[in-house]
């Protein structure tokens, strides 16, 4: 027979009696009386036989005699009870015996009772299901209280009780686990459980357990102790009062868990939540708690709060150039010298902690923000300021080596400029920006006119956004005359914007932003193809027009993209290179030399034409000049507004003229508004010209008549005469 018995077997058979006795009329007796009550009845004549049955079947109750050969009672009594199965079996002896010495010996063997010979059968029946109750209820009692201290160890939580007239704890071993001590040996007072608590919370339990006594309010609380060897742990207590019938307390019953997992991953999350992973400083989220924290204590007490919004210079090209993990290092670096910067009372939160406590935060990216609190007059600020930047000049030592970085700083106060955190946070973001416009490396405070500005630049994005949908820009063309011929021999396509709602745009508005805001690739874009779509437009009316000349942004020009965006839009509107000219200044070609000769051979094989345009005002590298395959340089106005007036203006155009002369390079005078410079251009060898003098930048249909009627050119001086014709 199998020895394994399930539970839900057990609870369905009925109960299995075990008789051992070695007289078998006394067996059949026994058997006959309990299987008439309803048992099942197995039998063994001696002791040893009884130990192989007992194996066998797990009997639920032994009916066992004292005298028998080979083993008696008391010798298998306490065999029977060595057995895995055996502790908890009830054990009830027959015995013709009747004395003292005899009935404590079977208690001693393990014996549950007794009873004596001649045995009344209809009684044993009952003394057997009594006894077996009781077995059941014992053992239903231990499984329950396995559960629950299997249950308690699993979820690190005992039991306790505190006799309070007594002053005595009972703990459970789980407890004694928790707080790492021997139960037995530790001293159950109330000061013994209370030296247990960590000092920065026996003030919060003392104060629990007096209000539990004095108004019998329930316990329920986090706090900390500290285990013998000085570990701290996070334990949560829960307790009820209990009362006699007057209503005096004399018992507070309940149970601690050890919390210390779950504080550490609440820890864990909040700092996820709250503080900056590569930093360590609190972020976004925590800086808006701090700075509503500041402003309270500000209104309550009249206080002034600066906020100081700052953004590192070149931490974006520092970041690509060198990578991420440089970055993440210089970042790191950054935040120590902010801590250090900012001396301690420039905070109030010296009582929460250092970390949460700074006034520094990092907001993402290169952005940092500084909360400087119960500030007099903005000497404290400028002070401050003034040491960050100073602090961030000096160069960090990275393992990549020496890295200089500067930075920018914007400055906003409570309650000039403004009275919540989000105005604070927004002006001191504008007065950033202005602080880089005006040069970097320095800080600047907000004033309304930045916000003005802001709220300009704000609108001209969200404008300028819709303005290629709806089709808001237009071309205007200026033309560039040969002063001799009075043959118009280029145009150059300006970009115009009229929007609906903010009137006529001028290009220096929204050109700087649209390279801002990377919307400039587009509008590029939006020229090539209106230009050529134009000159089409010309050839179909059968006029032919000259070339004309085309802005292109220095960041799309060192795209890879821009030939094949030129090359599609001349095929497009099937028309050669030669109708199209791109301009470009020389700052934009000398960001990436490589780049730039590469895409410049790429336009001059489609036969496109290349123009430096502003001439004079950049780099002017002659041993860079001749590597770029360039067909015309355009003076700048500025050098010909003083052709006349400024010897150095005069010389400079001079110059430039001889030297587009010796390389073999067309020139073209930009910004011509006088006769006087005219003459001047003309005595010196330049017939090209552009400028008010001849004709202002017109809508296309203005262009097409003097395409087909020509245009009137000024009156020239006496004195000119060009200088070829001389």
């Amino acid at each position: 027979m199998d020895s394994y018995v399930s539970d839900e077997e057990n609870e369905l058979r009925p109960e299995l009696v075990l008789v051992v006795d070695d007289d078998e009329m006394m067996r059949d007796l026994a058997v006959a009386a309990l299987e008439q009550a309803g048992f099942f009845v197995a039998t063994a004549e001696n002791g040893v036989v009884a130990l192989q049955r007992f194996r066998q079947l797990q009997p639920d109750i032994v009916l066992l005699d004292v005298m028998m050969p080979e083993m008696d009672g008391f010798a298998t009594c306490r065999a029977l009870r060595e057995l895995a199965a055996g502790g908890d079996v009830p054990v009830l002896m027959m015995t013709g015996l009747d004395d003292t010495r005899a009935i404590e010996q079977a208690y001693h063997a393990g014996a549950t009772d007794f009873v004596t010979k001649p045995i009344h059968w209809a009684i044993l029946r009952h003394r057997v299901r009594y006894m077996l109750r009781s077995s059941k209820a014992m053992r239903d009692l231990r499984v329950s209280e396995a559960r629950l201290s299997n249950a308690h160890r699993i979820a690190h939580m005992g039991s306790w009780e505190w006799d309070v007239l007594n002053d005595k704890f009972y703990w459970s071993q789980e407890i004694a686990n928790i707080f790492a001590v021997d139960a037995a040996a530790f001293d159950s007072s109330y000061s013994a459980f209370i030296s247990t608590i960590h000092p920065l919370d026996k003030e919060l339990v003392n104060k629990a357990f007096e209000d539990a006594c004095a108004l019998q309010r329930p316990i329920s609380l986090d706090h900390q102790i500290v285990l013998p060897r000085g570990d701290e742990r996070y334990c949560h207590t829960e307790g009820e009062v209990g009362t006699d019938e007057s209503g005096r307390v004399v018992y507070i019953s309940g149970t601690i868990q050890d919390i210390t997992e779950r504080k550490h991953i609440e820890e864990q999350v909040r700092s996820l939540a709250y503080y900056d992973s590569i930093t360590g400083l609190p972020n976004r989220v925590l800086f808006g708690e701090l700075l509503e924290r500041a402003l309270t204590f500000a209104r309550r007490y009249r206080k002034k709060v600066a906020v100081l919004f700052l953004d590192l210079d070149r931490f974006k090209e520092i970041n690509d150039t060198l990578g991420h993990a440089v970055g993440d290092n210089l970042l790191r670096e950054v935040s120590e010298r902010l801590k250090h910067c900012i001396r301690g009372y420039d905070s109030v939160w010296q009582g929460i902690g250092a970390t949460e406590g700074t006034p520094v935060a990092r907001l993402g990216g290169d952005e940092f923000t500084v909360i400087m609190e119960d500030i007099q007059d903005s000497n404290g600020v400028i002070a401050a300021s003034q040491r960050i930047l100073q602090l961030l000049s000096d160069p960090f030592l990275l393992d990549e080596g020496e890295i200089c970085i500067s930075a920018s700083i914007g400055i906003s106060i409570y309650p000039d400029d403004g009275e919540d955190a989000m105005t604070l946070v927004r002006n001191a973001d504008t007065a950033m920006y202005h602080a880089k416009r005006e040069g970097r490396n320095n800080a600047q405070f907000f004033m309304q006119a930045l916000n003005d500005a802001a709220c300009e630049r704000l609108q001209l994005e969200r404008q300028l956004r819709k303005a290629l949908a709806n089709e808001e820009f237009v071309l205007f063309y200026q033309p560039q005359i040969d002063a001799v011929s009075g043959t118009i021999v280029g145009l150059e396509a300006l970009i115009r914007w009229q929007s609906p709602e903010l009137g006529f745009v001028p290009p220096a508005s929204f050109i700087p932003f649209a390279e801002e805001s990377g919307q400039i690739t587009l509008i590029d874009e939006w020229v090539v193809h209106a230009a050529c779509r134009q000159v089409a437009g010309w050839l179909a009316q059968g006029i032919a027009p000259p070339r004309v000349a085309i802005n292109l942004s220095g960041c799309h020009f060192l795209k890879k993209s821009l030939v094949e965006m030129v090359a599609e839009c001349l095929q497009n509107c099937t028309l050669e290179g030669r109708h199209l000219e791109v301009e470009l200044t020389e700052g934009v070609i000398m960001r990436d030399v490589e780049q730039a000769t590469a895409t410049l051979a790429e336009l001059k094989r489609m036969g496109v034409t290349v123009s430096i345009d502003d001439f004079g005002t950049g780099y002017s590298s002659l041993s860079y000049l001749r590597r770029f395959p360039i067909d015309t340089l355009k003076i700048d106005r500025s050098f010909i507004t003083g052709v006349t007036k400024d010897p150095d203006g005069a010389a400079i155009t001079t110059a430039i003229i001889s030297m587009a002369t010796s390389m073999r390079l067309e020139i073209v005078a930009e910004g011509v508004e006088t006769a006087e410079q005219m003459n001047f251009l003309l005595e010196h060898g330049c017939t090209v010209m552009q400028g008010y003098l001849f004709c202002r930048p017109v809508p296309p249909e203005e262009i097409t008549r003097l395409l087909v009627e020509g245009l009137a050119m000024p009156q020239r001086l006496d004195a000119a005469a060009p200088a070829k014709e001389r």
